[in-house]
């Protein structure tokens, strides 16, 4: 079993803070803004808050101006996305604006165009030369008619650089079971939940009203993925998937309590059309390094039978963290080290019982040449503000959101409390 170590400072100590990490620099609070953000960072960042009180913060984008927008999970005053700017550049973003009458996660800019989505659509928004958005009451609905149920739910997106936009249609089941998350409850096979969900689809991003069938089904097998990015090093799409939940719960004749905590991965693929990445029929197992069948489906922990042929994860993280959103960072104002490599917003667990709840930070994963060249690391701690987390409702934050600014900061939005946060780095 994959052992850890988990070093949590939270107000005024100098601390090594990592998990399953190559570098062990000393690690410490940073206060950037007047109260301070309680924030672990490695030495020479700092953090402040630009915004603060937004609700559901989900994901974030920025504008080359220094403009920024964050999509809202439910709507505050009657609006799902607001716009903050900067005008007097003295770093505080003293214009804000709201409009979208419609709550959901998916947001990014792309050719002054702003692209936002509910649980169900994609619309976007034409942008002028300052990032204002011209007719914010009259979008133009691009996707339409997308799978919207309680679980998953959410519309994640991503674009690449062919004018195609990338659209997450999670799965609304744990593991496709008849009856979902029922002990005893075979496994449905085929599983009818892949034909229009648990998988990403592939858009033109210019076309409007599409649905399934101007749509291609790029990737499937996975359960959910709320963090997605296009990596510009190879021209490739990359995704954190969701993985399953309740393993011992389930199934406590194959899997002990310990077991159902650590498994299965939390898992990041390099996903290209057609890829196939084994939900619901097969998990990633982090410690046996492989894909091995899932109990509904007739496996025993150790077996792999169809799962041998399966995608397999070009990284993989602790079980049940829940990782929201994936940023390759490609400015210039971090160390070289951050250049090109991935950073991933772990939202936090609520089922890794009896471990502890872990998550809630920012981990970091160095690239090179589009590859991951090195183990995966925690780069900004102490969102959660207490130094145990029993359930997800003790946390202060909940890192959901990620963005490079146009100065090349971190922006990372928290959705219990509606928090934008700005990470820079000082030479």
């Amino acid at each position: 079993m994959v052992k850890y170590i988990f070093i949590f400072v939270l107000i005024v100590s100098v601390c090594t803070c990592t998990l399953w990490a190559r570098d062990t620099t000393a690690l410490k609070i940073l206060a950037g803004s007047p109260e301070g953000t309680g924030l672990v960072l490695p030495t020479g960042f700092t953090a402040d808050i630009v915004a603060d009180d937004l609700g559901n913060a989900r994901h974030i984008a920025t504008a080359p101006n220094g403009v920024f927008f964050v999509k809202l999970e439910k709507l505050k005053n009657g609006k799902g996305i607001f716009r903050f700017e900067d005008k007097d550049k003295d770093g505080k973003y003293e214009t804000v604006s709201g409009f979208g009458s419609y709550a959901g996660t998916g947001i990014a800019i792309k050719n002054q165009w702003l692209y936002a989505s509910s649980d169900d659509q994609v619309f976007r928004y034409r942008l002028n030369e300052k990032f204002e958005v011209l007719d914010p009451d009259n979008p133009n609905l691009v996707i339409t008619g997308l799978v919207n149920k309680h679980q998953h739910s959410s519309k994640s997106i991503a674009l690449d650089n062919a004018g195609n936009i990338y659209v997450n249609i999670g799965a609304p089941s744990n593991a496709c079971q008849l009856a979902d998350r029922t002990k005893g409850s075979p496994g449905q096979d085929p599983c009818p939940i892949l034909e229009t969900a648990g998988g990403i689809w592939r858009f033109k991003a210019d076309k409007g009203n599409q649905s399934y069938k101007e749509g291609t089904r790029y990737a499937t097998g996975l359960r959910n993925v709320v963090g997605l990015d296009w990596n510009t090093e190879n021209e490739a799409l990359f995704v954190m998937q969701h993985g399953r939940d309740q393993l011992a719960q389930l199934h406590g004749e194959k899997y002990t309590a310990g077991q159902g905590a650590e498994l299965p991965a939390e898992e990041m693929f390099m996903v290209k059309e057609g890829a196939n990445c084994g939900w619901p029929y097969c998990y990633y197992d982090p410690v046996q390094k492989k894909k091995v069948l899932g109990p509904e489906y007739g496996g025993d922990g150790q077996k792999e039978d169809r799962c041998s042929g399966m995608q397999m994860p070009v990284i993989a993280f602790p079980a049940h963290m829940a990782p929201n959103a994936l940023l390759f960072y490609t400015g210039d104002l971090f160390p070289s080290r951050y250049k090109n490599g991935a950073f991933i917003a772990f939202h936090g667990s609520w089922n890794r019982a009896p471990l502890k709840q872990e998550g809630y930070f920012v981990a970091f994963v160095p690239f090179s040449k589009g590859q991951p060249s090195g183990d995966w690391e925690i780069f900004a701690n102490g969102f959660a503000g207490v130094s145990e987390v029993k359930s997800p409702r003790d946390a202060k934050h909940r890192p959901c959101g990620l963005a490079q600014g146009a100065d090349g900061a971190l922006y990372v939005t928290d959705d219990a409390k509606g928090t934008v946060f700005r990470i820079n780095f000082h030479k």
